[in-house]
């Protein structure tokens, strides 16, 4: 099976399934568009038999009846398509948002590397736009294209009953209409692919340049950066002003065609009436059904051309719902019990090693050490050590590759995520806050929280700054928690991993921010706090982790140094010149 096959059965696919829940509104559908297309074909009948009675026997009574039957036929008609237009547009909300959600669902279960393969940038897109394009397209062709085959069929055979002749010109203005619609469909196709590629990159450069606004103005990049931005829009622009020619010329086609018929059927309905064929009021019967057909066309022929588009965000959708994540829970999971108490071993890292799908070596290799309940251990190595790394794995957003890593004395792999994570508490290394406030923020950690609770995590994680605000708690945070400094951030993350209960405390480098002072009284506060569970802290800083219970020393990957800060200072060469660098530098300063 070819690529493009495939995708086209991947995007049916995938629509069936966020149909299929909602047959009943389906079948609502179809019965009122059925009323509605009923209602205005039953309207040109009873005009034509209108025109023939007053011409022929100047019947009243007769006229009346018809004209009745009109306007019940129009009741009917607008009513059918008032009820369509909303059950489509209740539909089409509906599988947008099932849509949504099933992308967003999928990409929060992506490792590490499944989200780089597709990137921040073209996941929004995903999400949003290419959602946004599938429901609006799936809504036009409820609308416009569904009803079409059913009008045409049962025009053309009104026509071929009233004269055979007429029923001919008919079938070929038809069959002519469909035809442009078939050659305009092959072409804008590819066009349409191309183009949410180009919307991926404006939203990836686009993302990068306001993120980055401030390092741009640093360097005197602002030239550069709008050429590259311009280079992207104009690559946009220029297909979709491709797109926008098909658009015209495929409209332009249609209305001529529409105008040659009427004009066609006029002339040989005028010579059908002068020999005696057919009854005058057939013609505009004919006109009518004519002008029915064309005018379902050229709505079908605008929605058909964004199918093309539609599928191609199908595609792109089915491709991130299609990804198997790397990691997964077990079929048959093992449970967490009850903790047993102090000097419990936590967690524990037996031969642990790790490489990344596209590494030619090991990322961490031959990794042991244990985190015991009541205790503190520290990680400190050189940039690009892994410590980091050995956080993410606790977290099971990377999975071991050599070795084991039990949680409790059960491998993380047999427990679930949603499980495993319960039990840690972790504070990142970029300290990222949500929209919203601070007491929201702080109960990412635990959403029944009281306020006392989270006022308490405050105190412990030094955020007294908090009270000095005049919303306190409720004081708003932006994205990403711009609104506060670098040292705010982290000790409001720090208070939102205190805040929940947990079995084992993981702090990512996030003193980093903290001066020497705080960062002292952060660490004589959290020991006790912290009594009762396991923690891991992985610095940069000497000073930090000095009191720590153990001491673990990377390098390139290694365990090179295990033991307290005086052991290490002692046996530990890397430690020692860690250590001494930071010493010098201090002196320097001062």
């Amino acid at each position: 099976m070819s690529t493009k096959d495939y995708s086209k059965r991947t995007s049916a696919r995938l629509l069936l399934s966020l149909v299929a829940p909602y047959k009943k509104l389906v079948a609502l559908i179809c019965v009122t568009s059925v009323c509605d297309m009923m209602g205005m074909l039953f309207i040109p009948t009873q005009l034509s038999a209108m025109v023939n009675v007053a011409v022929n026997s100047h019947d009243m009574s007769a006229l009346m009846s018809h004209g009745v039957a009109m306007l019940i036929a129009a009741f009917v008609g607008s009513g059918g398509y008032v009820c369509s237009v909303f059950l489509a547009s209740r539909l089409c909300a509906k599988v947008g948002r099932d849509l949504r959600l099933r992308v967003y669902d999928a990409s929060l279960a992506f490792s590490g590397s499944d989200f780089n393969a597709f990137g921040t940038g073209s996941m929004i897109t995903r999400t949003l736009s290419d959602a946004n394009v599938i429901q609006q397209t799936l809504l036009m062709s409820i609308l416009m294209i569904f009803p079409v085959p059913l009008m045409c069929v049962i025009s053309v055979a009104l026509a071929f009953s009233t004269d055979v002749v007429m029923g001919w010109v008919l079938l070929a203005v038809t069959v002519a209409v469909i035809l442009v619609s078939v050659v305009a469909v092959a072409k804008s196709a590819p066009i349409f692919t191309r183009l949410q590629g180009f919307i991926d990159n404006m939203n990836t450069r686009l993302r990068e340049s306001i993120t980055g606004v401030r390092v741009i103005r640093a360097f005197g990049k602002e030239s550069h950066e709008r050429a590259r931005l311009d280079e992207t829009f104009t690559d946009y622009a220029s297909n979709a002003i491709r797109v926008n020619m098909v658009f015209a010329v495929t409209d332009s086609m249609t209305f001529f065609l529409m105008n040659a018929v009427e004009a066609a059927i006029m002339w040989v309905g005028a010579d059908r009436v002068g020999a005696h064929a057919m009854q005058i009021g057939s013609i505009s019967a004919l006109v009518e059904y004519a002008m029915l057909i064309m005018m379902f066309m050229m709505m079908a022929q605008f929605a058909i051309l964004q199918v093309p588009r539609a599928l191609a965000c199908l595609t792109r959708a089915a491709a991130v719902l299609d990804v198997r994540p790397e990691i997964s829970d077990d079929t048959a999971p093992a449970t967490l019990g009850a903790p047993d108490g102090s000097g419990e071993e936590v967690a524990r890292f037996d031969h642990v090693s790790l490489r990344f799908p596209d590494a030619d070596e090991d990322t961490l290799h031959d990794i042991s050490f244990s985190l015991r309940r009541g205790q503190t251990t520290a990680i400190i190595g050189n940039t690009g050590s892994g410590k980091s790394t050995i956080a993410k794995m606790l977290l099971r957003f990377n999975d071991v590759t050599g070795g084991s890593l039990s949680f409790e004395g059960v491998d993380v792999r047999r427990l679930t995520q949603s499980e495993l994570r319960s039990r840690i508490a972790y504070v990142p290394q970029k300290a990222w806050l949500f929209s919203g406030t601070i007491a929201e923020n702080l109960r990412h950690g635990d959403a029944e929280a009281s306020d006392e609770r989270l006022w308490h995590a405050l105190e412990v994680a030094q955020g007294h700054f908090v009270r000095d605000l005049s919303d306190g708690l409720g004081t708003r945070v932006s994205q990403g928690g711009t609104n506060f400094s670098g040292g705010q951030r982290q000790r409001l993350a720090i208070a939102r991993a205190l805040v929940r209960h947990a079995d084992l405390y993981v702090f990512d480098d996030s003193f980093s921010a903290l001066d020497y002072k705080t960062d002292a009284a952060l660490r004589h506060a959290l020991a006790p706090e912290l009594s009762g569970a396991a923690t891991l802290i992985i610095a940069q800083r000497v000073s930090t982790i000095h009191d720590a219970d153990q001491i673990v020393v990377l390098k390139d990957g290694e365990v090179v140094g295990l033991g307290t800060h005086d052991e290490l200072m002692a046996g530990c060469p890397t430690y020692r010149a860690i250590a001494d660098s930071q010493t010098r530098g201090e002196g320097t300063n001062d």
